[in-house]
């Protein structure tokens, strides 16, 4: 049927996680960026959910794969591999036929990188493909009016990469990006337990230490958690009892090589802005805004007023949603242009 508006699809393509928004649709897919493959017949056994169950239990037969890692496509097939499984899945081929696609990506991928997720979103069905930074979809999804003329400054703590951006008048003004994000505290608190418990512990386990006791503040009812692993020196399994004081210490090191950064773009914001954002504060988006007391942490590290922005683990996810008319708009726009 001709001018028939075409669907719009969105996804957001994070280290932890992989969501996919379609028009009508709402959220389709909301599950981790892993994929499991069967070595001998390089096939894909498991994608998401499946394949994060899988991750220190598998056989010589498998090969687990993480798509990006800290914020970079590290296998750009994989990735191919993924989508296509989730959207054969999802029995949703048909609807991204001349679809237009958004896609969010971190400030770190290079001009290379997304030529190739361009190419996988048009091999996908995609007619017309936009690529949008996280932090700025973070923002918009966080309820930053990002079009307003004024400063805000935006926190993006996701699995692989913080983004830190000063944004105004609907773009970016500047932004800097670390690879200390939701991975990196996992990581931390691997070594922690190993150092001073002598216990190895797997990244799963330490993710769940990480979401059920991490705090930055002392909160109510706080209760120390039992943890399983294997012992350093006899091999065998054991126990220990962490507490939320271990954790706190153990996280406040890592999170203040975020603070640094957000000091780092303070110090190159132009005064207008930073005048902006002191009356506005700071917006915390990404899974690591979740952490107990991370946003006095922030305010009273900073002075300034500091806010977890709305569902900040579907921040950016819920900005390519609020995004849709822009990204018409910009279609438009390019059609005239052409059309001359």
């Amino acid at each position: 049927m001709a001018g028939k508006k075409p669907v719009y699809v969105s996804m957001d393509l994070g280290t932890a996680y992989t969501l996919v928004y379609i028009e009508g649709n709402g959220i389709v897919y909301n599950e981790p960026s892993i994929v499991a493959y069967k070595i001998k017949e390089n096939k894909i056994v498991a994608v998401g959910e499946e394949a994060y169950k899988m991750i220190g239990k598998g056989n010589k037969n498998l090969r687990i794969v993480r798509p990006m890692v800290d914020g970079v496509i590290t296998d750009i097939k994989a990735t191919q591999a993924q989508l296509n499984y989730i959207f054969a899945r999802l029995r949703l081929e048909k609807t991204l036929k001349g679809c237009v696609m958004l896609l969010a990506c971190p400030s770190v991928i290079t001009e290379l990188e997304k030529s190739a997720l361009k190419k996988i979103a048009l091999n996908l069905g995609a007619s017309e493909v936009f690529i949008e930074e996280e932090v700025k979809m973070a923002a918009l999804g966080g309820g930053v009016n990002i079009n307003a003329p004024t400063g805000n400054l935006v926190v993006d703590m996701g699995g692989g990469t913080t983004d830190v951006a000063v944004i105004a008048s609907g773009d970016i003004v500047l932004s800097k990006s670390v690879k200390v994000a939701g991975n990196y505290l996992n990581e931390e608190i691997l070594k922690f337990v190993r150092a001073q418990y002598g216990m190895e512990i797997g990244i799963k386990t330490a993710e769940t230490i990480k979401i059920n006791i991490g705090s930055l503040a002392k909160v109510a009812d706080e209760k120390s958690m039992k943890v399983y692993g294997r012992d350093v020196v006899s091999g065998l399994p054991r126990e220990i009892e962490i507490t939320p004081e271990e954790m706190r210490e153990v996280l406040k090191v890592p999170l203040s090589r975020i603070i640094e950064l957000v000091v780092q773009v303070l110090e190159q914001t132009p005064p207008e802005l930073a005048g902006d954002i002191f009356r506005n504060g700071v917006v915390l988006c990404g899974g690591t805004a979740l952490i107990k007391g991370i946003s006095k942490y922030f305010g009273d590290t900073l002075q300034l007023p500091t806010k977890v922005g709305e569902q900040p683990l579907l921040a950016v996810i819920n900005g390519t949603k609020k995004y849709q008319s822009e990204v018409f708009e910009l279609l438009r726009a390019s059609k005239i242009e052409l059309s001359y």
